[in-house]
């Protein structure tokens, strides 16, 4: 115990001597925390909306003031032709084109059946399918009033129909805050970038600075140098929990419904897993620099794939398969389960049981790899 003791304060003295080391560790994730949580959405905003209108009657210009109203769409122009909106697209100054055809009022009244034309900028497939979605809710509202004012004027009152409502209950996030979802997957994202990219470059860094060979020539036994270079960045990814936490509580309202000790309970085994990941890929690399390349390229791969951006159901089915060796995936699972939900030890149980698995192979393939001369 005394030998990885004193190598615990080797390293804690190591981290703390790099007075720039320290900004990094500390301070570019909380920014990263408050700009990403506020960026990172898939709520569709002020998505600019044009029309040509070759109707010009109290219906078409109804329609669009329901488009002006609605918080989601800037009604930016009222094009006198087809070819100049389709112009104003191509330009990048609009998004939609919403054509009003001639007689829509008439046909409307007539034969209570008209199409619209729509033109939606499609660069981005995700972001028009939200957008089409937002403009088929506005169209259908206006068709609902449209068509209770026909059944109103036409038929007698015992025939009007009667009005169904839906009360919406929504669990785990009343205020449906996208904030609310991605305050958590970006705690996981600190975490881990930080944890591993320090594990990847540390033993990396011993042997740029030639201690390493000090250290092999040491009675010291693999183990115990393992185990002291991991102990001080569990510390500190606990810590930047702690903090990441503390900020989304403070300045995103974010709920904690769940044990907080279950959750750092968690994040130590999930943080021993990237250690492993980190320390395993050190002893194959020689500077610093192939270590953060290959870290980088490790990590990218695992939060795209972790379901903190794009739900993993969306995925293909053999992507799928291949998240079940994801790591991140399960702790951004069971950050939002013990969070939002409260979930309990019980709830949490396959994927802490995945972790640890996946803990113990890293670890001991990080000390198998380990060369050691004496």
């Amino acid at each position: 115990m005394n030998t990885i003791r004193y190598i615990i304060q080797k390293e804690f003295k190591q981290i703390f001597r790099n007075k720039g080391m320290l900004p990094l560790i500390f301070v570019l994730p909380l920014i990263q925390l408050i700009i990403l949580s506020n960026a990172a959405t898939f709520e569709i905003k002020n998505i600019k909306v044009g029309y040509v209108d070759f109707d010009h009657s109290s219906t078409s210009d109804g329609l669009m003031d329901k488009f002006t109203a609605s918080t989601y769409f800037q009604v930016k122009d009222q094009f006198p032709s087809q070819q100049l909106a389709n112009s104003a697209m191509l330009n990048g100054d609009i998004d939609v084109i919403i054509t009003i055809p001639s007689h829509f009022e008439r046909d409307l009244l007539k034969e209570q059946k008209v199409n619209l034309g729509l033109q939606i900028n499609a660069i981005d497939g995700a972001a028009a399918g939200v957008t089409n979605f937002y403009i088929q809710q506005v169209v259908s509202t206006y068709n609902n009033a449209i068509r209770a004012e026909l059944i109103q004027g036409n038929l007698p009152s015992e025939m009007l129909p009667k009005n169904l409502l839906t009360i919406p209950s929504f669990w785990y996030n009343e205020t449906l805050n996208y904030k609310t979802f991605m305050v958590p997957g970006i705690l996981v994202l600190i975490v881990t970038m930080i944890t591993l990219f320090l594990s990847g470059m540390n033993i990396v860094r011993e042997k740029e600075i030639g201690t390493l060979e000090q250290i092999n020539v040491t009675p010291i036994k693999k183990h115990q140098f393992i185990i002291g270079k991991l102990f001080p960045f569990v510390l500190i990814g606990l810590l930047l929990l702690t903090i990441g936490l503390v900020i989304s509580k403070v300045i995103f309202s974010i709920p904690i419904n769940g044990s907080i000790l279950l959750m750092y309970g968690y994040t130590i085994i999930y943080i021993l897993v990237i250690l492993g990941i980190g320390l395993f890929i050190s002893n194959f690399t020689d500077t610093q620099q192939q270590a953060m390349f290959i870290s980088w390229f490790f990590v990218v791969i695992f939060i795209l794939m972790s379901g903190l951006f794009t739900p993993i159901e969306s995925m293909p089915k053999w992507a799928q398969v291949l998240t079940d060796f994801n790591p991140i995936k399960y702790f951004v699972e069971v950050m939002r389960m013990v969070m939002l939900k409260g979930s309990s030890f019980q709830d949490i149980l396959p994927q802490i049981i995945k972790t640890s698995i996946y803990a113990i192979l890293m670890n001991g393939l990080a000390v198998w790899s380990y060369k050691k001369t004496v």
